[in-house]
């Protein structure tokens, strides 16, 4: 890190211990760093100086989580400050979340926090000094779904309101919990209609964005979602192996994934968010921003596990470089069919094609890889950002 620089990137929230459970006898090989520490460990690859907020137990747990994270470059900060919790209860251990993965790769999560009706860290109650200064200090800030297992929505409304009073872009994913959390708590459905009104932005599965709408059409969702945000300025959406949509107020941009042979998809979705925030710093197009995170999340789904698996830069740059797209032009046309209100619709594809109305103009791949290329071949080289 740059002296007095400030720092690309902070992730709060979920900050756990994983144990990934392959058809095998558990063993200590098996732990990994899991939760937002996949986005922070793909975005640390990808050259952004990261640091994590969160909380972790004094146990062995506790400190192979943080080992992990120092041998990747990112730093820790810790949210609780003069707490009367007693340090060995269990209620101060770190969050250990199991995930179990079958045969088809499809994968599921446990952890205490399903147990209770209380966040895991319910004990804590404000931002402490520190969390306050990484917010401050950094260019983004990143929240998700899961954090509100964690954390009292108290605590997660102080972080938003504060990186919006300091100027820091939010960044949100919902996950899996948007939709519980838009049928829970008052104090729930209140921290999620401030995440989702006041994050830069938003990223969604097509099927979240439809239970937070109502809309089916992803792309509809995703305008009904920037109408409904104050500062919203950007609404992704992802949809595994057909690709990804990045919708803003004026225009709509389509990328097809990368054909990859999938062992595991375990932390796909997180490594993508840290390059759709490479691509935001770096004030890069709307489709390369969309390419490079579709490399990084396929380039993942190509190892088993998340943590210290997730996207090396040496794999999107040879998975660009292959440059395999998996289009599916009927299925985006589909989409772009009904009566959108935008002034540009651009896609990603091996062909350039100028398109009409309600019809993409196609960006050529060979231009977006080779403008990519440069960028990624020299991070490679220095693995750091200038500031």
């Amino acid at each position: 890190m740059f002296p007095n620089c400030p720092r690309p990137m902070s992730t709060t929230a979920k900050l756990t211990w994983t144990a990934y459970l392959p058809r095998r006898p558990i063993s200590k090989q098996y732990w990994e760093a899991g939760g937002n520490c996949n986005m922070a460990i793909a975005a640390a690859r990808l050259g952004l100086h990261c640091i994590a907020i969160g909380h972790v137990g004094n146990e062995v747990y506790g400190q192979f989580l943080v080992d992990v994270l120092h041998d990747e470059g990112i730093g820790m900060v810790g949210m609780c400050e003069n707490t009367n919790v007693d340090s060995s209860s269990a209620s101060y251990e770190t969050l250990l979340c199991w995930v179990l993965v079958d045969s088809l790769q499809r994968h599921g999560f446990c952890s205490r926090a399903d147990f209770s009706k209380d966040p895991a860290f319910s004990w804590m109650s404000k931002l402490s000094e520190q969390v306050k200064t990484a917010i401050k200090q950094s260019k983004i800030l990143f929240c998700n779904g899961y954090g509100f297992d964690e954390l009292p929505p108290g605590v997660i409304v102080s972080a938003v309101e504060y990186a919006v009073e300091v100027g820091t872009a939010l960044f949100f994913d919902p996950g899996p919990r948007g939709k519980s959390l838009s049928a829970g708590t008052t104090e729930e459905q209140g921290a999620l209609s401030q995440l989702l009104r006041m994050s830069d932005v938003l990223l969604l599965t097509s099927d979240e964005a439809e239970s937070l709408t109502g809309i089916e059409n992803p792309i509809s969702a995703g305008q009904e979602l920037l109408k409904q945000g104050v500062h919203t300025k950007w609404v992704i959406v992802k949809m595994g192996p057909r690709g990804s949509i990045l919708i803003t107020r004026s225009s709509i941009s389509c990328a097809p994934a990368f054909k990859v042979n999938v062992i595991d998809t375990v932390g796909c979705g997180d490594s993508f968010v840290a390059a759709i925030a490479y691509g935001f710093i770096h004030n890069m197009p709307a489709v390369n921003t969309l390419a490079i995170a579709n490399a990084v999340g396929g380039a993942t789904a190509m190892g088993c596990g998340a943590g210290r698996n997730v996207a090396t830069l040496e794999k999107v740059i040879e998975l660009m470089k292959a440059s395999n797209l998996n289009e599916d032009d009927e299925f985006f046309d589909e989409l772009l069919n009904e009566n959108l209100d935008v002034q540009a619709i651009k896609s990603l594809s091996k062909l350039v094609i100028k398109g009409s109305e309600n019809q993409p103009n196609c960006v050529s791949l060979q231009k977006v890889v080779s403008e990519l290329l440069p960028k990624l071949k020299l991070t490679h080289l220095q693995k750091k950002v200038p500031c």
